[in-house]
């Protein structure tokens, strides 16, 4: 599971993200990621950037079995943790697994999900 501040969750928050967000993509995985700056909050007069909030879609396209489905997400998960420290603060983040990711373990979706998070900047140290 990802940290609970780390997840994105409202269906409203999704909207936002699908129509505002820059898109990226590959043959296994889309991205969608947008800069949340209206989400930062006055704490101790000091403005705190929240943290980067991941949400995962994985649709019946890819399969009709939930088992199946629900694989790639906890691949995806895994990717997701191993990558949290390098990620900047501020970010909604929606990812969009395609057909071809069925064939996907879970080190290919962290060398997909590093690309592309690297391509919109949302990883430190980004090249």
């Amino acid at each position: 599971m990802l940290p609970q501040a780390h997840r994105l969750r409202h269906w409203k928050d999704f909207q936002t993200v699908y129509q505002r967000g820059q898109r990226t993509r590959s043959r296994v995985l889309g991205l969608r990621a947008y800069r949340a700056d209206d989400r930062v909050h006055e704490g101790n007069s000091i403005a705190q950037v929240p943290p980067t909030r991941f949400g995962i879609s994985v649709g019946r396209k890819i399969s009709k079995k939930a088992v199946v489905r629900n694989r790639i997400k906890r691949c995806l998960r895994a990717a997701l943790r191993a990558l949290l420290p390098r990620v900047r603060p501020g970010w909604d983040v929606i990812i969009i697994a395609y057909p071809d990711a069925k064939e996907c373990n879970s080190r290919h979706f962290l060398q997909e999900l590093e690309q592309l998070l690297a391509r919109i900047e949302v990883l430190n140290g980004h090249s």
